[in-house]
């Protein structure tokens, strides 16, 4: 039995006992071991415009969230509170998410798009006319991250399964590897850009950029031609639909076990603007510029593991629990880092391991998903991954505040590792299998097998 999730042409409903365990191959799998090429998927146009669009858009949200991030510090020199504004920034993931698979599901992808894409547009301009006329407060920041969260609601189940419908199912790994690229290249790009502008012109007019960057993917979304799209047909308004799609990963190991590690990692370890501002600002006591080298080094080393994703049309459940594992223990050793330059050095291996079971998770649930089910399955997904920070955001910045970043750091790791060595132990019983650990790294093998005794 081995521990793969591979690309095939046609979704199967997985539901049944012969087919639950996410280790084991699915029965209409086409063999696909192989390399494909790094940018395979922009050789669909309708990706390539979405992409360069979403290349744009996501530098100038990283751009804002750094600039946010410090003008709340700026306001209030509290860890805690800038673990407050994110947390209501992703408040409404936590409460509404699953609502926002349904709407991804009933309606046309690329109108909500465009309409979520604009609405933040507008929410963007609003907050960089508060700051640039002196008139922000503390709970301006919040509200508007609130309804920055509401309509996240919505964008993130529709983003993640329009491209999909873009590239079709045999290069979803490629292109969902290479949207990490993408996040990640902005993430290596904007916060340095951000330093610079906050430390030029103040954190208002890294704002405005972010308002305008909106255009961008508002265009590339434009340019998209319905033709050659792979829609799914869209579900009619009925009862029960949200039920019907929990029940149906409630059904699924293979989706609910790897969604719930996603839900402690990213209630906890994916925490770096709280815990990242507090060594910012309280342990090597550096300016906006050196704040935002961090983040780039932490994106440098997520862009490197996202352009290692896109070589692998197939996803290892072995590689998700290792990943999970080490990006946990790394996160740990590095919260002691001495001194700044090393400890920029050490995010750039926490952030290539990050972005590895980012990437492998995303995949994983996304290839075992019937398409029609897509929307609410990738809702509840990123439920948990970004509907648990308004839970580990306080909770990580009053440990920050309490005991000092490195601690704060240190349990972040400690609790990611924990949680992939449970969900793996967990895992093994469900589908009679152990984990075994030899020089190869980490596997699954029967538990009467006789090789596994001896």
């Amino acid at each position: 039995m081995t521990s793969t999730i591979r690309t095939h042409d046609h979704d199967k409903d997985l539901s049944g006992t012969r087919d639950y365990d996410c280790c084991r191959d699915q029965p209409d799998a086409q063999p696909s071991d192989h390399k494909v090429g790094m940018f395979a998927s922009l050789a669909v146009r309708n990706y390539r415009y979405y992409f360069v669009g979403q290349v744009v858009s996501n530098t100038g949200t990283w751009m804002q969230r750094i600039a946010q991030d410090w003008l709340v510090l700026n306001l209030t020199g509290s860890s805690f509170a800038v673990g407050i504004t994110t947390a209501m920034q992703f408040l409404p993931m936590l409460f509404f998410g699953l609502y926002g698979g349904v709407i991804a599901d009933r309606f046309h992808k690329r109108q909500l798009l465009i309409f979520t894409q604009s609405s933040m547009g507008l929410l963007a301009a609003a907050l960089g006319v508060l700051t640039l006329t002196g008139t922000v407060q503390l709970w301006h920041v919040y509200l508007l991250a609130l309804l920055v969260g509401l309509v996240t609601v919505v964008d993130n189940p529709t983003r993640q399964t329009f491209v999909a419908e873009m590239v079709g199912h045999n290069q979803l790994r490629n292109a969902v590897s290479l949207n990490a690229a993408n996040f990640q290249t902005a993430r290596l790009i904007g916060p340095a850009v951000a330093g610079a502008v906050i430390a030029a012109v103040g954190s208002g007019w890294a704002f405005v950029i972010n308002a305008c960057s909106f255009g961008a993917v508002i265009g590339g979304l434009l340019a998209v031609r319905t033709s050659q799209q792979r829609p799914v047909p869209r579900l009619s308004r009925q009862k029960g639909q949200l039920r019907e799609g929990l029940r149906y990963v409630k059904a699924r190991p293979q989706l609910i076990w790897p969604i719930a590690l996603v839900g402690f990692i990213g209630t906890f370890g994916f925490n770096f603007p709280t815990v990242l501002s507090g060594f910012a600002y309280h342990v090597f006591r550096i300016d906006a510029g050196q704040y935002g080298l961090l983040n780039t080094a932490l994106a440098a080393g997520s862009l490197a593991g996202a352009l290692l994703a896109t070589r692998k049309s197939w996803v290892r459940l072995r590689m998700l629990v290792m990943t999970a594992v080490g990006f946990g223990v790394m996160e740990a050793v590095t919260a002691f880092a001495p001194e700044y330059w090393l400890f920029a050095a050490m995010l750039i291996v926490v952030g290539m391991l990050g972005v590895t079971f980012n990437t492998s998770s995303n995949s994983m649930v996304q290839l075992a998903t019937d398409p029609t089910m897509r929307g609410r399955v990738m809702s509840l997904y990123m439920m948990v991954f970004t509907g648990g920070t308004p839970i580990g955001g306080p909770i990580v910045g009053w440990v920050t505040e309490q005991f000092g970043p490195r601690i704060g750091l240190f349990a972040c790791g400690a609790i990611s590792a924990t949680a992939a060595v449970a969900v793996a132990l967990i895992l093994g019983r469900v589908s009679g299998q152990r984990l075994r650990l030899s020089r190869r790294g980490v596997s699954f093998i029967p538990r009467e097998d006789p090789a596994a005794v001896a």
